[in-house]
């Protein structure tokens, strides 16, 4: 990648940052897209056409990737070359005429309530980490905050005494989640307990911390996971969404109301919770099939 291509990505990740307050986490995605697509080019990302981008999808659905991952790194392009379309800076937006890849309606993947059960009972809770891990467990299903939210989840925004937890998610949007009674037991019992020892004297802002005094990362809780998903004999594929998924499933199984986990998940758009609709329409569908003596 010519240092062209780094400076225009660099200006371009500096002014949507402090235009839109993007998380670190939709920053390093927007990077990583960018710079694939600018090593692939190897020329100006000024000064091309459709036909390059047309070319580049093409080259990477002939490797095997997928059509979610080229619909994301397209997104990412748009937002690119929009913002230099915004600054005069070019005068035709190369991605203006090229389709979005056509991506499968894959519904996602969710435990049932049993199995959050177990999951939530493999912690050791004789160990210090054992209660920390409860209670981000508890925590994780009983707010179904994304996994970033979690880890890095400071004192001032949890209100034990209210029971709730204000959480600034994407695009720096805020929204209040109540926490439930058994998180908060879980979060107490690590308060008094499991946090004191793993800081040995330490201090912290951070929540939830390692035995090292450091605040937990997403990678590392996300192998906590798997490791605790092993232990609860739970075979079913996992991502770190999946107790999320798990969280507005349950749910709308037990009648919530659609636009009330929007507002709980932090979706700006109805249509993104909407996909746990179907989720929960199939489930009762299976039980409808198992248990109806006619079905």
């Amino acid at each position: 990648m010519n240092k062209n291509a780094e400076k225009h990505i660099e200006q371009f990740l500096d002014a949507v940052w402090v235009e839109q307050g993007l998380s670190k986490n939709t920053l390093s995605a927007y990077r990583s897209d960018l710079t694939i697509f600018a090593s692939w080019l190897k020329q100006d990302l000024l000064r091309i056409d459709s036909s390059d981008i047309t070319q580049f999808l093409e080259s990477r659905y002939k490797l095997g990737m997928k059509a979610r991952t080229n619909s994301r790194i397209l997104s990412s392009l748009r937002r690119f070359y929009g913002y230099f379309l915004r600054e005069n800076t070019i005068q035709i937006d190369p991605t203006a005429l090229i389709s979005a890849p056509k991506i499968p309606n894959i519904l996602p993947q969710s435990l049932t309530e049993i199995e959050v059960d177990a999951l939530l009972a493999a912690p050791q809770l004789a160990l210090p980490r054992g209660q920390r891990d409860k209670s981000m467990l508890e925590m994780l299903y009983a707010t179904g905050l994304r996994v970033s939210e979690l880890v890095d989840l400071k004192f001032d925004r949890i209100n034990l005494s209210q029971g709730v937890v204000q959480i600034v998610g994407k695009g720096g949007r805020e929204r209040i989640v109540p926490i439930g009674e058994q998180a908060l037991e879980s979060l107490e019992t690590y308060f008094k307990n499991g946090r004191v020892m793993l800081l040995s004297g330490r201090q912290s802002d951070y929540i939830f911390v390692t035995h090292r005094g450091g605040n937990m990362t997403r990678q590392a809780f996300w192998h906590i996971i798997k490791r605790y998903a092993f232990h609860a004999e739970i075979t079913k594929p996992l991502s770190p969404h999946t107790l999320r998924h798990a969280f507005a499933t349950h749910l709308l199984n037990h009648g919530a109301d659609l636009r009330v986990v929007q507002l709980l998940l932090g979706h700006v758009n109805l249509s993104t919770t909407q996909i746990y609709t179907h989720v929960a329409q199939a489930r009762l569908k299976m039980l409808h099939a198992q248990f109806h003596p006619r079905s």
